[in-house]
């Protein structure tokens, strides 16, 4: 299967580096497709606004199929805050210096979020080769197709080597037999 990833298009938090995972954000108005994106037979988006809202501004009129496993992350008492306004809290140095490892206070674990987001595609791909489709879109969060790629990847690249910019992504072939993804392209 010919499988697209695309990272939603911008949000005000994103333009204001915050951490915006459970927030609900809708797009900055007035956005447009500044490239031409690969096309699927079957389209499936996180069920937040934001990749909703992308997933109408590149593909109008496609049925979108809901994945809720594919949320962003759950940034707890980091959520709608930037660098600067956390920077000086102990709680944001102690992440910090875990290098992500321990959970977003009153969040999520990195860990959770991870396996949150592989459970969801795995039920997701084995149903779209169940119905035979030979491409497939998936429009979500920059944090979801870290977790994918870093987990599926032939090569085995680590989580952070898959950060993209918002409607960035990548197209890629995947393995029925074992969900690898091969012949990775970025978008």
């Amino acid at each position: 299967m010919k499988l697209t990833l695309i990272r939603h298009f911008k949000t005000r938090g994103n333009q204001e580096h915050r951490y915006i995972g459970r927030t609900d954000e809708p797009l900055i108005p007035g956005q447009k497709a500044e490239k031409v994106y690969p096309l699927g037979e079957v389209l499936v988006v996180s069920p937040m606004k934001r990749c909703i809202q992308t997933a109408e501004i590149i593909y109008p009129g496609q049925p979108q199929i809901v994945c809720s496993e594919f949320k962003e992350c759950n940034f707890g008492l980091f959520e709608g805050k930037n660098y600067q306004q956390l920077k000086d809290e102990p709680a944001y140095q102690e992440w910090l210096n875990s290098g992500g490892a321990i959970p977003f206070p009153a969040g999520e674990a990195s860990s959770e979020f991870k396996q949150r987001c592989i459970s969801g595609f795995k039920k997701k791909m084995n149903m779209l080769f169940a119905r035979n489709y030979k491409s497939a879109v998936m429009v979500v969060h920059g944090g979801t197709i870290m977790a994918i790629m870093e987990q599926f990847d032939s090569v085995g690249r680590d989580f952070y080597h898959w950060q993209v910019e918002n409607g960035g992504g990548y197209q890629a072939k995947l393995a029925s037999d074992s969900l690898q993804l091969t012949e990775i392209h970025v978008l």
